[in-house]
């Protein structure tokens, strides 16, 4: 099994910036890495068009990540603010194009930390809502060739969708530029068996997120990696497997994410170790 292996700029800084990613891009080339992987918090704050000119000097492939803060809501929102939310997916799916990312991927539906209780009949019904409002993001996406990979958190950071089960659910009837991006953080908590929640998703399997059980290097954990990598290859995933953590430095992502408490020697060694692992692991299949 061969895939790139890459990093999300938040180890080390948020919100990226030109300034930044001009710093970081040639290090993260050099460690070895194939993929950087770029946040759009705010339109404005990296130039995509500079944005490709580092990629491209430093050889580097790109992943784009969208991002859900305050106000960026499709479901039991006012229509203004689920028409901002959409021009904002669309503007992501723009900056896509401009690095050359594939995907696009994140909780494309509710702000992170927004969790309400919802019966059966009320959760059917916000799930069609998300379908309906998804659908002009979707056309978007096609026309671009871009893919939209809708993620499942955690119970603690959305009640809408946590499992593969219910982002599947929300796919129906939506264009195939629309797929799932599952992270293994979020799989670790809410799948009963990670290897089998990668196998059911496996036909709109856009993105893969990886890190340890508590945020930390891949391998510093409990989890199962040669029954995630098993998984992986039978569902024919072929993308790249990017390294996701945070910087307890940054107020903001770090009261968002929940991180409390540095979670390697260094934020280097949470991308250095990570990538030591998962190559010798990829090596040895």
């Amino acid at each position: 099994m061969v895939h790139q292996l890459g990093v999300n700029t938040w180890v080390w800084t948020s919100p990226l910036t030109n300034r930044t990613l001009a710093e970081l891009a040639p290090q993260i080339a050099d460690w070895g890495f194939n993929v950087i992987e770029l946040p759009v918090e705010n339109p404005g704050d990296w130039d995509p068009a500079q944005a490709s000119q580092i990629l491209s000097d430093c050889g580097l492939d790109a992943t784009v990540v969208l991002v859900m803060g305050p106000g960026r809501e499709l479901v039991r929102s006012g229509a203004a603010t689920v028409t901002s939310t959409q021009d904002y997916l669309r503007h992501v799916i723009d900056v896509a194009v401009a690095v050359g990312s594939p995907v696009i991927a994140g909780p494309a539906y509710a702000s992170v930390g927004r969790t309400w209780r919802m019966d059966a009949t009320e959760r059917a019904a916000v799930t069609d809502e998300l379908r309906q409002h998804l659908g002009p993001v979707a056309d978007h996406a096609t026309a671009a060739g871009v893919a939209v990979g809708v993620e499942p958190l955690n119970r603690y950071e959305t009640s809408l969708v946590n499992t593969v089960a219910q982002g599947l659910e929300v796919l129906e009837g939506l264009p195939e530029s629309v797929g799932l991006a599952l992270d293994v953080y979020h799989l670790n908590i809410e799948e009963r068996d990670v290897p089998s929640a990668i196998l059911a998703a496996a036909d709109r399997l856009v993105h893969v997120q990886v890190c340890a059980n508590d945020r930390g290097a891949p391998g510093a954990d409990h989890l199962n990696w040669p029954g995630i990598l098993d998984a992986l290859a039978t569902a024919g995933y072929r993308g790249p497997l990017v390294i996701e953590s945070f910087t307890v430095e940054n107020a903001a992502i770090a009261t968002a994410a929940s991180i409390w408490r540095p979670l390697a020697r260094s934020q280097d060694a949470i991308a250095t170790d990570g990538l030591a692992f998962l190559r010798g692991m990829l090596n040895a299949r």
